[in-house]
């Protein structure tokens, strides 16, 4: 099956593995929201003693310990790392919620890499992909994400309060430059594909592991990028172009007829019929891969 051996050509991006299951829906419904407040109570959850409206529950009792014997120490196990995106099946993703540090290591003594940033390039709010979650000796929760930034493919790590509610999402794109064709996948299963036009030899479409963060609706039907355009994390050979030239999904920019083919700065064209399907399929935060 064709879908079979796209996902095999994956093998060689440093995804998280497969092996590992989702986590419960639970963790992200827990995480704080953009203000970092915490979650309000579910109804019917028991509420503190005293609490308004909420039952009083007693504490369970403590388990006997023998006469004489010294007193338990508290357990110093840490809480094992937890995988938030297996970026194929699951994805999670998240707005800022402050614009705090980025760090190499889980840790605010190791080196800055760079500061999360509230909007894109084009103005829009951008997007983090999440990869992990690992709790400290203090219990501090931090976060692996993506970055979007130059050189393409940097990670490193934040404080969970510095970003807002978690986002899931179950589809991936492919895009395949020998192929010149995208594939279009939804809880691991493939849906659909169209061919594309690519970077040219002198400009390739950079291959890596991104996501989608930005859409656009194009009004005019004259425009070359119509009738949708999207950005990605992915950034191009070309530093100097507007926008800071990030590469681009969009329409076939005048040139239909040169789809499939090596044919652009770096962006990826779709024939208009295949970028209207795109548009009503994909959602902001799915990983796009590069191969």
């Amino acid at each position: 099956m064709r879908g079979r051996s796209i996902l095999a050509a994956l093998s060689v991006l440093p995804l998280a593995p497969l092996a590992l299951a989702a986590p419960s829906a639970g963790a992200a419904a827990a995480t704080p929201g953009p203000s970092g407040s915490a979650p309000a109570t579910l109804p019917g959850a028991a509420q503190p003693p005293g609490a308004p409206g909420g039952s009083t529950v007693a504490p369970p009792a403590a388990a006997a310990q023998p006469l004489g014997s010294p007193p338990r120490k508290p357990s110093t196990r840490r809480r094992a790392d937890e995988i938030l995106s297996n970026e194929r099946t699951f994805t999670r993703w998240a707005y800022v919620a402050r614009m705090g540090a980025i760090y190499r290591y889980p840790s605010a003594s190791s080196r800055p890499v760079t500061k999360l940033r509230w909007y894109t390039p084009d103005g829009f709010r951008e997007i983090y992909l999440l990869l992990r979650a690992h709790w400290d000796a203090q219990g501090q929760e931090w976060v692996e994400l993506r970055i979007p930034m130059r050189p393409n493919g940097k990670t490193g790590w934040v404080r969970l309060s510095d970003l807002g509610s978690f986002h899931m999402d179950h589809q991936m794109v492919v895009i395949n430059r020998e192929r010149l064709r995208m594939y279009f996948f939804s809880h691991g299963r493939l849906l659909w594909s169209a061919p594309v036009g690519v970077g040219k030899p002198s400009t390739p479409t950079p291959a890596g592991n991104f996501w989608i963060t930005e859409r656009y609706k194009i009004a005019e039907s004259s425009s070359g990028y119509w009738p949708y355009a999207f950005g990605t994390s992915d950034y191009s050979t070309l530093s100097n172009w507007p926008g800071e030239g990030v590469v681009g999904i969009h329409g076939p920019y005048y040139a239909p007829e040169q789809i499939p083919g090596y044919i652009s700065h770096g962006c990826v064209r779709l024939h208009v019929p295949d970028d209207f399907w795109f548009a009503a399929h994909v959602t902001l935060g799915t990983p796009l891969h590069v191969v």
